[in-house]
């Protein structure tokens, strides 16, 4: 819970780029880590009994629960420094982000990761499930983070993420409140019992079948370093089947944690009997991380999609996931806690330090995969090298038996079974004969040509295409200027239409973009495209839109902000919240304009929400419909926006940028767009009071992400929220 709601403030307060997703989640997984550690070395030093690691437990507990208060506070604080001291996009920027987030992560991080060793220490000390107390406690941690997986994305529905934090501080302090009874249930242990039943457990000899230390070591990391290595590739994998929701992401995670539990759960039924795994096993391992290659396969069609029934949109996605990750995920789940138990027979430092190798190799994975294989590979070839060093260990434990039994074994079937799943893989780029495909640490990028015409894709999304639409998120604000431009900013490249237009009125234009593979393909979609790159008034930042407008100290007349498709997909609600209007009201020149395209007329619910926000900080805004009717153009403004006929508009603009929006239409009449336009105006009261107790779109409260209950009827939309009164437009 804590893991989704806190990357999501980090995001909110230092960007949405990937370098900083990786530096939250790096901090998390190393907190984890050294918590884990130093408890362990911690608890070796000093003899807890049950009742004192009880109580430590209960403390623990605590301390997490008031992260949940603090942490918001504490990440608002660390951009309000970002701002102060660092420039946009700069690597100083990103040191002191990074610094601010461990910072503010990094202490209840390390509490989190602290109580494993604890409750194994209470586990030793009560004599319960002592040699296999690691796995005990791993299938119920595992079993609680798939739920913390799910429930949390209906909370933060139902109360924001700032409420949703509070239930888990409530949650926390609940934990402490059972440690503390179960604490004072067993008060009769004593630490002097304790230490002697440790140092007896200490005394005995290892078992000879447990394979030299090192060697479990290396395979935690291992296993470690493919399962988080192997989740990056997932996702952009699996990402034109599932979509890029909140809710397609938390699937994939069920998933895999559903599947870890399950493996998990086997183990622990299968080692009362037996104490050595099959060598075939890491084949498997190996094998089953191919299988990822069969269910993203575009060429094959799956029961539930080829029936083209109600079920199409959820089962077929689904079905490729659970075959495709599931068998993976579940022998993960089975040999992760076997190498803990076996490495530590109960030992909580051992543990703790075994847990903290793995955890190391879950910090690896993810960097390795993202920033060094993807850019270089496609995910084919990714997930081979990934599961590569599991074949070798599968066939070289298959050869150390083979020396001492004569039983057949299964690696090199596994090995061989390979093969044909790689030959014959094929991946969503395969669609299109003609296409340019560009791959970085943020996305892989497609530009395609069809006989339906242009697309641009990022991860398998379709981002936009060719339409004078986005031609009109340039003309309609610069037009309605009530003096000549003397700048313009676009947020979110896209094919550029949008940037290539405002170009069009001769005056300096940035365009901040967050993939840095985007503006590279311009040219695919417009032939003078890298000749308008090269011109002085052009300037392109690879950046995110937002941190880009908190950072910089430039004045704009025009700024437009076009949010990836589609409206629900995850992050977007930052270029639609309140708080980005009150950072776009600061960088807009007096009199200028914002220009906020919204793709979808047909959502009432967070039009309305995002009409509420932007009237909320601006005291003039006025709606239009787009030329064919499939979104809605939302101008906004400190100052009033002068009303102008398309005469009038059109008289306003150079001959140039006449030239451009006319480009694609038949009639060549430069009023035509403005007509469908400006003589449909929508009334944006009508929008807002549509959905009379609608909140404004924030940072805590992202209506358009967060949408399931209402979406299922379960959850009447708003009815308990009083709706915050917005300004009167003067």
């Amino acid at each position: 819970m804590y893991e989704v709601v806190w990357l999501r403030l980090a995001m909110a307060a230092f960007g949405v780029t990937t370098a900083l997703t990786s530096i939250v989640l790096s901090v998390f997984m190393a907190g984890l880590g050294l918590g884990a550690w130093a408890s362990g070395r911690i608890l070796r030093k000093y003899r807890y009994g049950l009742r004192g690691s009880l109580l430590i437990y209960a403390a623990i507990e605590s301390v997490i629960g008031f992260s949940a208060l603090l942490v918001p506070t504490e990440l608002y604080w660390g951009r309000i420094l970002t701002e102060r001291l660092a420039l946009a996009s700069s690597p100083s920027s990103y040191i002191l982000s990074g610094l601010c987030i461990a910072a503010a992560l990094l202490p209840w991080c390390a509490c989190m990761g602290a109580t494993l060793p604890v409750g194994m220490r209470a586990i030793r000390s009560a004599q319960i499930e002592s040699e296999r107390s690691f796995s005990y406690l791993y299938v119920a941690n595992v079993s609680g983070a798939l739920l913390g997986a799910l429930v949390p994305l209906f909370f933060i529905e139902l109360r924001g993420f700032r409420g949703t934090l509070q239930i888990g501080a409530g949650l926390n302090f609940s934990l402490a409140l059972m440690a503390m009874l179960t604490a004072l249930r067993n008060h009769s242990e004593t630490g002097l019992a304790a230490a002697k039943r440790e140092a007896k457990l200490l005394a005995q000899p290892v078992p000879p079948r447990i394979p030299p230390q090192h060697e479990i070591l290396v395979l935690l990391f291992g296993t470690g370093l493919t399962c988080m290595g192997m989740e990056v590739v997932w996702i952009r994998q699996f990402t034109p089947f599932v979509g890029t929701m909140v809710y397609s992401f938390a699937t994939i995670l069920g998933v895999y944690l559903c599947a870890t539990t399950i493996g998990a759960r086997i183990y622990r039924v299968w080692s009362q009997n037996h104490s050595h795994e099959l060598p075939w096993m890491w084949a498997l391992l190996g094998l089953c991380g191919l299988l990822p290659l069969l269910t993203t396969n575009p060429m094959l069609r799956w029961w539930p999609e080829a029936q083209g029934t109600y079920s199409e949109p959820m089962l077929g996605p689904l079905l490729r996931l659970v075959v495709g990750i599931g068998p993976f995920s579940a022998v993960l789940g089975f040999v992760t806690p076997m190498l803990v138990d076996r490495w530590s027979g109960g030992n909580s430092d051992r543990a703790g330090t075994a847990y903290a190798v793995n955890v190391l190799g879950c910090i690896v994975g993810p960097l390795l995969s993202g920033f060094l294989l993807l850019p270089l590979m496609n995910e084919q070839s990714a997930l081979l090298l990934l599961a590569l060093p599991w074949f070798w260990f599968g066939l070289r434990k298959t050869s150390q038996q083979s020396r001492h039994s004569a039983t057949p074994t299964w690696s090199y079937a596994m090995v061989l079974a390979a093969v044909p799943l790689m030959a014959s893989s094929h991946s969503f780029e395969d669609m299109y004969p003609v296409r340019q495909v560009l791959r970085d640490h943020t996305a892989n990028v497609i530009a395609a040509k069809s006989k339906y015409g242009k697309h641009l894709f990022v991860n398998g999304v379709g981002i936009t295409s060719i339409t004078p639409i986005t031609k009109m998120m340039a003309h309609l604000p610069m037009a309605s200027l009530d003096r000549p431009p003397q700048n313009a900013l676009v947020i979110c490249f896209g094919m550029g239409t949008t940037f290539r237009s405002l170009l069009s009125w001769s005056v300096p234009v940035t365009a901040v973009e967050l993939v840095p593979s985007v503006p590279r393909v311009f040219g695919f979609f417009h032939d003078d495209g890298p000749v308008l790159l090269r011109s002085p008034n052009a300037h392109v930042v690879i950046d995110d839109g937002r941190r880009y407008l908190e950072h910089t100290t430039e004045q704009y007349d025009v700024i437009t902000i076009d949010p990836p498709p589609p409206v629900p997909a995850a992050g977007s609600s930052l270029l639609y919240a309140k708080e980005l209007y009150v950072i776009v009201s600061k960088r807009l020149r007096p009199g200028g304009i914002l220009a906020q395209w919204f793709p979808d007329e047909k959502n009432a619910i967070v039009l309305a929400s995002v009409a509420r926000a932007l009237r909320n900080v601006f005291p003039f805004v006025r709606a239009f419909p787009s030329m064919d009717g499939s979104g809605v153009h939302f101008l906004a403004s400190n100052q009033p926006l002068s009303r102008r006929t398309p005469d009038e508009l059109v008289s306003r603009m150079p001959r140039t940028a006449v030239a451009d929006m006319v480009e694609w239409e038949k009639q060549k009449d430069p009023t035509y767009p403005f007509v469908s336009m400006v003589d449909h105006e929508l009334s944006v009261d009508s929008l807002i009071t549509s959905i009379p107790q609608v909140p404004i779109l924030d940072d805590d409260h992202p209506v358009n992400e967060f949408f399931l209950l209402r979406g299922l009827h379960l959850l009447e939309p708003y009815t308990s929220r009083t709706a915050p009164q917005a300004n009167t437009p003067k």
